[in-house]
């Protein structure tokens, strides 16, 4: 009777450890080796913020820009925009070209 209780606990502790070694395999595969990682999750967060930052700045430029659009060009705007965008210049005017790096 001895035999089969400490063997019946041998059992029980065993499949216990198994249980414990088994469940903390399926907690590191689930932290990071799975396509749902904590790491991947961190990287797509931060990946996330910066969108959000970039996605931002392109509003208020949207907004800027829409703005711009909604008054009539004066003759300045008109200027500028042959200036910046065309390369133009009034008759007599030396342009220096600017290079940015």
């Amino acid at each position: 009777m001895a035999f089969k209780e400490r063997f019946q606990a041998f059992l029980n502790r065993s499949r216990m450890v198994l249980l414990g070694t088994v469940a903390a395999l399926v907690v590191i595969w689930v932290l990071f080796f799975d396509s749902h990682s904590i790491l991947t999750r961190i990287q797509l967060m931060a990946e996330r913020s910066e969108l959000q930052a970039d996605n931002e700045v392109r509003k208020a430029r949207v907004a800027e820009l829409e703005a711009k659009l909604g008054r009539p060009l004066t003759d300045w705007d008109i200027e500028e925009l042959a200036r910046e965008e065309y390369g133009m210049s009034r008759e007599g005017e030396t342009v220096y070209p600017v290079v940015e790096e």
